[in-house]
């Protein structure tokens, strides 16, 4: 019971601290929108815990924290792949946008 409760307040303070960070413009609302996802997660499984043992029986894992752990990883591994993935996008930006103004620079210089 004492875990449950924990669980649940862990996972409300997470998505309260999220909200905060979104708010304050210190996350940007789609990042901030899968950490309100992981932290109603951490709600829904403090609050009904035999609920990871129903999910990884039905996968037919016969032990639970196992698939929980694996979900977890799972998960982080996508986050990271994705974010890697915007990095790179915004590298590319910028490197253009410094070609597009280190050519804007030249033309003025040498009209001027």
């Amino acid at each position: 019971m004492q875990l449950t409760v924990t669980t649940t307040i862990l996972g409300v303070g997470l998505a309260a601290t999220i909200l905060v960070l979104i708010r304050r413009d210190h996350l940007r609302l789609s990042h901030g929108v899968f950490w309100i996802a992981v932290a109603a997660i951490a709600v829904i499984f403090g609050a009904v815990p035999g609920l990871i043992d129903r999910i990884a029986g039905l996968f037919g894992v016969a032990y639970p924290p196992a698939f929980l752990l694996l979900g977890a990883v799972i998960v982080l591994f996508v986050k990271s792949l994705l974010a890697d993935i915007a990095n790179t996008r915004n590298e590319r930006r910028l490197r253009r946008l410094n070609q597009q103004l280190a050519l804007y620079e030249r033309k003025t210089r040498d009209e001027g």
